[in-house]
């Protein structure tokens, strides 16, 4: 049985995640994209403290499609290192975890 997994990315505005969570879904790289607005990062870049507004993508998947759902992330995305981090699921609902597996491309 495949894994599932949550892969977060923020993004710099709630269009921009749209873009990528409609793609990524559209093109079966995911099941589902929910989009967090109006998180505040506080990060280092190039020697400077940042503090700005992004919004988060929180992205239902499957483990073995992750390295095609980071390429095609990086793809459309504006940041030069963009956040994409996987968390597998550990523990789910049965119903949920297989309409996940139903909704992506498999094999």
């Amino acid at each position: 049985m495949t894994e599932k997994m949550v892969v977060l990315v923020t993004a710099p505005d709630e269009e921009n995640a749209a873009m990528i969570g409609r793609t990524l879904v559209e093109e079966r790289l995911a099941a589902c994209a929910n989009i967090v607005g109006a998180v505040r990062s506080i990060y280092r870049w190039k020697g400077e403290i940042c503090d700005e507004r992004e919004c988060l993508l929180v992205i239902k998947t499957a483990s073995e499609k992750f390295r095609e759902l980071e390429k095609r992330v990086r793809s459309m995305h504006p940041y030069e290192v963009p956040e994409i981090i996987a968390l597998e699921i550990s523990e789910g609902s049965k119903p949920y975890l297989d309409w996940i597996a139903e909704n992506i491309r498999l094999g």
